[in-house]
């Protein structure tokens, strides 16, 4: 898969079939919705690209309008996305920087600029709810009529829904945001987890008996904070269990970085550089502020001792459901 930074230049300019979104996740309806992709795209001898947006376009506006908190929790970070379009399938990826120029593009100028003359649009695909341009000027129908005018044609993808529910990335944050990855998994499709290649860290962790394997968040909301029982990927040829804590660490750290500290039980090799996938089981407790470093070990070893607790419990059922075979 290439993935482009802005338009592609003329000489990577080729016909294609296109979808647009942010793709948060690359939930079931994402995957519905770039499965159709494909198909027309080998149906038309020509490549499949997605355009998406980097910071998500409710980001940029929350954060013009000085108000960073009405921007959506992120659920996957950009290279969990590509890697996730990758699996699907797609041939290219355009990450369209979503600044002030972009956001006051007129709707006519963001059809003859950017999906006529920079991306060769031959056959598109939107959701249903889809609207483009400044002020969200251009929706649907207009690109419909566009579509019609430049040469491409325009289709929308119906609602995706799982058990009765609306799949959605809002649906998906809000589970996560009830510590309910069940729900979350079946409206994602997979269990949920982030991936990153471990860095060096303070090193405090090991001084108190927590050694922990560090993974830097890029993004200052992710859709999960707190205390969890996780198992990491990547290491080993099976998952190795573990706890972990994603957050800003008041405790320790004043400066708001958000870091995701795993703690792996019995296993002490250095990994250093592996890119890992943490994978989330279960909500132990919120974030918390410390008065000193004894208490915070304190409560390090509640959270670690409640992770062994579930992991034994999944030994045991495992074990009475192979006992009943």
């Amino acid at each position: 898969m290439k993935v482009f930074r802005g338009l592609p230049n003329a000489a990577s300019r080729a016909p294609c079939a296109l979808a647009i979104g942010n793709f948060d996740g690359v939930h079931r309806g994402h995957q519905a919705l770039l499965a159709r992709l494909r198909e027309v795209a080998s149906g038309m001898g020509i490549e499949s690209a997605v355009m998406t947006f980097e910071p998500h376009p409710r980001e940029f506006f929350a954060a013009r309008a000085g108000d960073p908190s009405r921007a959506p929790k992120r659920i996957a970070s950009l290279r969990d996305k590509l890697v996730s379009l990758s699996h699907a399938g797609v041939d290219r990826v355009i990450v369209e920087h979503f600044n002030e120029h972009f956001a006051a593009l007129p709707p006519q100028e963001f059809v003859e600029r950017i999906l006529v003359q920079g991306l060769h649009v031959k056959w598109l695909i939107v959701g249903e709810d889809f609207c483009y341009g400044a002020k969200r000027a251009g929706n649907v129908q207009t690109l419909i009529e566009a579509g019609r005018q430049y040469g491409f044609t325009v289709e929308t993808q119906p609602t995706v829904t799982n058990d009765g529910l609306r799949v959605s990335s809002s649906a998906i944050r809000e589970a996560l945001a009830d510590g309910d990855f069940v729900r979350a998994e079946a409206l994602l499709g997979h269990p949920y987890s982030i991936s990153g290649h471990v860095v060096h860290g303070k090193k405090l962790g090991r001084t108190i008996g927590f050694p922990t394997l560090n993974l830097r968040v890029a993004h200052k909301h992710p859709a999960v904070s707190g205390i969890y029982v996780v198992q990491v990927r990547g290491l080993e040829d099976t998952p190795l269990p573990g706890v972990a804590s994603i957050g800003v660490r008041p405790t320790v750290d004043d400066s708001g970085r958000v870091l995701l500290e795993t703690h792996l039980f019995d296993y002490n090799t250095s990994c250093y550089g592996k890119r890992v996938r943490v994978e989330f089981l279960k909500k132990l407790r919120d974030e918390e502020k410390y008065v000193d470093l004894p208490t915070l070990t304190a409560a390090i070893e509640r959270d670690a001792e409640q992770a062994r607790a579930h992991f034994r419990q999944l030994a045991d059922a495992a074990t009475s459901a192979t006992d009943r075979i």
